[in-house]
């Protein structure tokens, strides 16, 4: 799937908690052609303009809750679908400056009809603008 369709440019902003800014979000779409429960997600990593974000500061929304990567262990009634974004959640105190920004996310998933084996990753990478 191409990277526009993956990872997707609207949804691209900082997010406030207690009116400090905690970090960002983004929007990306399932890589796997069809959907599957969060426990089969795999190592997700997030980087932006280089700096790189691991699965300890990444936030899952999906299926109208959001989850550590630890808890989507346990949330075995909750589906991503193929057509759904997710949304994710990185946590970076102040965030990001407006402008453009080189946005890359490599996503694993365990396939539901392999083994334990995650799947290769599959970095998508494009410029997005963050408005404030």
């Amino acid at each position: 799937m191409l990277a526009q369709y993956t990872l997707l440019s609207r949804g691209f902003q900082n997010v406030k908690r207690n009116s400090q800014i905690i970090g960002f979000q983004i929007m990306v779409r399932m890589p796997y052609y069809q959907g599957i429960i969060i426990p089969k997600l795999g190592t997700y990593e997030v980087a932006v303009d280089g700096e790189k974000f691991g699965i300890d500061k990444i936030l899952f929304t999906v299926g109208g809750g959001t989850y550590t990567f630890e808890e989507t262990a346990y949330a075995t009634d909750v589906r991503w679908e193929y057509t759904d974004p997710m949304i994710l959640t990185i946590l970076k105190p102040g965030g990001l400056k407006p402008g453009t920004h080189d946005v890359s996310v490599a996503q694993r998933i365990r396939p539901s009809y392999g083994s334990r084996v995650e799947g290769p990753a599959r970095p998508f990478s494009r410029k997005i603008t963050l408005v404030i």
